[in-house]
């Protein structure tokens, strides 16, 4: 499968320039002008990190239509992936840098698929802040919500791969520039046009970037837009397991989709069942529409208020499973922003989940998550020879 653009490289020496805190925390340092044009230097607030970022120009970007746009917000990082499965970080020999981030990967996604997206979110005025916007554009992804701190750096994350392709995850951040989006830099004019606003927990466990999520949200639930969240539970990056558990849940009555995988379902119900349908149920709110439990390569489980059920998995060799929940969301709000009335629909709203569940299959099979997200005619592709 074929790649829009190239994202490989590989990453030797030290990291001396990102020093720990805690688990660990973002350096600081000049970075070469890219070259981009930006409005004058805007003023900065107290506390010295929390400034007011910059947006990129938007001149070529496709003209975004209102009745199909998805809007996602949260966090873009660089993920360093090793080059070699099975093995620890230590001992890993190079990595492969590729661009990341849940809400992200969701835009790009929906964007690989055919679709109308935005991303709303901030990075470091740094060389990998450049490249994720450069990345977005080149994806078709409209990125007038990007905004660029000058005085923290780019999320980078080192993911550790499982010979079987799983991934345990080490975060360099506090803070990094997607935490301190404030209120006050969102672009709500982007968020209220939208068909669907899409988002997940991390953004919600620092200021002033929870508050900036929670303004966002408000602004679009008040407009009529379609709630979508997926709580992408990275346990690492909170205070503690029910600082995590509390703060995932603190939002869930307000969404109207809502994706969660097999282990998030027993994180937040404290260790229940998660095959058992009674205790999908629970977590099942009344305003919900759809309720989506992704089980890997099994495929997923749909829960209405009227009908639930279960659609099958791709099957294919896993070489990494970064990005495979957020190319699923992707396939999902694609269809889903064309047409809210599957939803309504389970025979329509199945043959949705069999794209989505390829959409997911398919971007296990390349490393890194964004640059394993597949076309629109992959995906199809592969489902006809499924079926021939």
């Amino acid at each position: 499968m074929a790649a829009l653009y190239s994202t490989s490289s590989c990453l030797y020496g030290s990291l001396a320039s990102y020093p720990f805190h805690k688990s660990v925390k973002m350096g600081r340092g000049k970075v070469k002008d890219p070259g981009y044009y930006f409005p004058p230097r805007f003023q900065r607030s107290t506390p010295k990190f929390h400034v007011q970022g910059k947006a990129l120009p938007v001149d070529g970007l496709p003209e975004i239509k209102d009745s199909s746009l998805v809007v996602c917000f949260g966090e873009m990082l660089i993920d360093f992936v090793p080059t070699i499965s099975g093995l620890s970080l230590a001992d890993a020999p190079a990595f492969k840098k590729a661009p990341g981030g849940a809400p992200a990967n969701v835009a790009v996604g929906i964007a690989r698929l055919g679709g109308s997206s935005a991303f709303i979110g901030k990075v470091g005025e740094d060389e990998f802040g450049y490249m994720l916007a450069n990345i977005l554009k080149e994806n078709n992804v409209n990125s007038e919500g990007m905004r660029f701190d000058p005085g923290a750096r780019t999320a980078l994350a080192f993911v550790t791969l499982r010979s079987d392709g799983e991934r345990e995850f080490m975060f360099y951040r506090n803070p990094s520039a997607d935490m301190l989006l404030q209120e006050n830099e969102l672009d709500f004019d982007l968020i209220t046009k939208a068909t669907i606003f899409h988002y997940g927990s991390i953004s919600l466990i620092t200021e002033p970037c929870k508050s900036a999520h929670i303004a966002a949200a408000k602004a679009a639930k008040d407009a009529g837009v379609v709630l979508s969240y997926d709580p992408n539970l990275r346990l690492p990056l909170w205070p503690s397991a029910e600082s995590a558990r509390e703060g995932i849940m603190s939002i869930w009555d307000t969404a109207d989709i809502i994706k969660v995988s097999e282990d998030e379902i027993s994180f937040l119900t404290q260790g229940e069942d998660p095959y058992d349908d009674a205790v999908v149920r629970k977590l099942f709110h009344p305003n919900l529409k759809l309720l989506l439990v992704t089980e890997g390569p099994h495929g997923c489980r749909y829960y209405t208020r009227e009908f639930s059920g279960r659609v099958k998995g791709l099957m294919v060799e896993a070489v990494d499973t970064t990005g495979a929940g957020d190319a699923f969301v992707a396939g999902t709000l694609s269809q889903l922003a064309s047409d809210l009335s599957l939803l309504q629909d389970e025979d329509r709203l199945r043959d949705a989940l069999r794209f989505s569940n390829v959409c997911g299959a398919l971007t296990v099979t390349e490393r890194g998550a964004i640059p394993a997200l597949p076309t629109r005619e992959a995906v199809l592709d592969a489902i006809l020879k499924t079926v021939a």
